[in-house]
């Protein structure tokens, strides 16, 4: 088959990746981009479409991009041609005998001191509890306070906050339901109080609004709230506490999994409550944690009390 005539199936493809496998738009964008550039590539190629085309791209992508990027867009690739090869509309695939086997840096996901996480928290609460607001002003903070509570009571990615709608909070049972990658649903239950009450106090204010999008957060036009508003919040809070990091929403995450796992929650909990389709995924977590275990046997070992003449 031609070079050509294998592109032109790409938003046949596209197509099948929103309607059946119901994968977000930020996904079927990022394939569509993956898509083209390897298109591209190839139509300045004096080859055919075959092994060696892609072998050429594969090389390519190793010196332009990072090694996870260079993966996720070999990824996106290979299952092009599966489905290709699926829809018989490919008889040959070129990935058969390709090995893609992708060397990753090891990197510990960034987590958030606990301590830190209060300062955030305090703050939003403290500009809340300030004379001579505005209902505009305190509707603000009220939602940045919301925002930062649900992040570290649930774990949820800012995409999954930003898309809850208004039927998947539950706060008669507290129960928030997240939609995930893939299409994939999961409850997490809120259970301090405090964080309900604050929730509570978010959607009494933001009643009217919440009704007329249908979403849960909204921004100061009514709107959807956007995840960038969401990271300029964080930071906003994280510079008037006084924190040099540069605080992310998935760093939520990251620290709602590690200070979990440093409670002895099980790792299989913690993999159902993220979202993760693999435990592979979770197990980074284990690595955060044993910081935390050095630091124990370090300073608390009984080790330390004992008056041992070893000279």
């Amino acid at each position: 088959m031609k070079n050509q005539d294998v592109s032109t199936f790409r938003e046949q493809y596209l197509a099948c990746c929103q309607n059946q496998k119901r994968l977000s738009g930020k996904t079927i964008k990022a394939y569509r981009i993956d898509l083209a550039q390897f298109f591209a590539f190839v139509s300045e190629q004096s080859e055919p479409l075959g092994r060696a085309s892609v072998q050429a791209y594969i090389a390519q992508l190793h010196q332009r991009f990072q090694p996870k990027s260079a993966k996720r867009k070999t990824a996106s690739l290979k299952a092009f041609f599966a489905w290709l090869e699926y829809e018989e509309l490919l008889v040959d695939n070129p990935f058969q005998k390709i090995r893609t086997k992708f060397k990753e840096p090891f990197c510990l996901p960034r987590t958030i001191p606990l301590e830190h996480i209060q300062r955030m928290l305090n703050a939003a609460y403290e500009a809340l509890r300030a004379q001579k607001l505005s209902a505009f002003h305190r509707g603000t903070l009220l939602r940045e306070a919301t925002v930062m509570e649900l992040l570290f009571a649930t774990g949820m990615r800012v995409s999954e906050l930003c898309t809850l709608r208004r039927e998947d909070v539950d706060l008669r049972e507290g129960v928030i339901k997240i939609h995930g990658k893939g299409a994939k649903e999961r409850l997490i239950q809120v259970g301090n109080p405090e964080v309900l009450a604050c929730l509570q106090s978010y959607r009494s204010a933001f009643e009217e609004e919440i009704k007329k999008t249908d979403y849960f957060f909204i921004n100061r036009l009514g709107n959807q709230l956007a995840e960038q508003s969401v990271r300029a919040m964080l930071k906003k809070y994280a510079a008037a506490c006084g924190l040099s990091a540069n605080i992310t929403p998935h760093m939520f995450r990251h620290s709602f999994a590690t200070l979990l796992l440093e409670e002895d929650v099980d790792i299989r909990y913690i993999q159902s409550m993220l979202g993760h389709s693999s435990i592979t995924t979770t197990q980074i977590y284990t690595h955060v944690a044993a910081k935390k275990q050095k630091d124990i046997l370090t300073q608390r070992h009984p080790r330390n009390r004992l008056a041992v003449n070893t000279r």
